[in-house]
């Protein structure tokens, strides 16, 4: 069978500009959207967003959902190719390179972008997944949802003790009437400037040696019932919305051995503003080794640039056998 000109995987906003770019250069891209599972489904992390208000070109906001389609239906639009299937194993060691789907489905391919973006750490209580994923007021990201009218002038709750932790606790400022950082142990692993900067904060209060034990709410969050780590006693706050700060896992199990990785497990750039992996041929773009912007605007971007890079690539090393 004659290998593929461009496999993209992955179906968040850096995969499908990947696919618009390369399908109007007639690159003729095969996507691998996933199969989804119960924390990531086609379209990535924007499918659990209700309301984007910080990408361009939506004076309204636009909900996530309707993006990711929008999305995808421009990518379809020129002829783009899509299996609702995850790859599962990859072989990088020489070109064409070989791919394998969970639906059995064995492709070669002269160039590969992988796009197959980060979940979000969550804390796994009762509540959390499904006030998340209704839009209900809980969240993964303060930049993306924290100016969103449902928040303003609200308590609002942030979980975790990191550099990530205090960013979004410093960003909700600008927008509740008190940020509560619940944190499970008496001192945080935050940087110390970080730390400088939200303990200087009069809007921040910090619960020490707390976890969330449950969120609070039916079609709305109403509060969190907390249990103190260090006697047992179990209390309800109320909150306005509860922000999880507490990491992200890069979907790049099934890269293993195949590409170089950080130690956090994002794919490792070797060249700075380039999507180029350390593989050449093998590009990658948005979440997925992206660790420190995590924004559906910059993801896009980057699928933008891994399909220039791939057709450049293309037309410089041609076809292999």
């Amino acid at each position: 069978m004659k290998p593929e000109t461009v496999v993209i995987i992955g179906s968040g906003p850096a995969a499908w500009t990947a696919a618009i770019y390369a399908a109007r250069a007639n690159l003729k891209p095969l996507v691998f959207e996933g199969a989804g599972s119960r924390t990531m489904i086609p379209g990535g992390q924007l499918m659990f967003t209700t309301d984007v208000e910080n990408y361009p070109g939506f004076p309204e906001g636009v909900g996530g959902i309707d993006m990711m389609l929008d999305f995808k239906k421009q990518a379809l639009r020129f002829d783009t190719r899509v299996l609702t299937e995850d790859i599962v194993q990859v072989d990088f060691s020489r070109r064409p390179f070989r791919l394998h789907s969970s639906g059995g489905r064995d492709v070669r391919a002269q160039t590969v972008v992988v796009a197959t973006g980060a979940n979000a750490r969550w804390l796994g209580v009762p509540g959390e997944e499904r006030l998340a994923q209704s839009g209900g007021g809980v969240s993964a990201c303060a930049v993306c949802d924290g100016a969103l009218p449902a928040f303003r002038d609200r308590i609002l709750a942030v979980v975790g003790g990191g550099d990530s932790a205090m960013e979004e606790a410093l960003y909700l400022t600008k927008f509740a009437s008190e940020v509560l950082l619940i944190h499970r142990r008496d001192e945080l692993r935050a940087s110390r400037i970080m730390q400088e900067r939200a303990f200087a904060s009069d809007k921040i209060r910090f619960l020490w040696n707390r976890t969330v034990e449950e969120v609070l709410g039916d079609d709305a969050i109403t509060g969190l019932r907390l249990r103190d780590t260090v006697t047992g006693e179990e209390t309800e706050i109320e909150v306005g919305g509860m922000f999880v700060a507490i990491g992200h896992i890069p979907n790049t199990g099934f890269l293993r051995g195949q590409l170089d990785l950080k130690d956090n497990g994002y794919v490792d750039m070797p060249t700075a503003w380039r999507t180029e992996t350390n593989v050449p041929g093998v590009f990658a773009a948005g979440d997925v080794m992206d660790d420190y912007y995590r924004q559906a605007v910059s993801a896009a971007g980057t699928g933008c640039m891994a399909a220039l890079d791939a057709e450049r690539f293309l037309a410089h090393h041609g076809p292999a056998d």
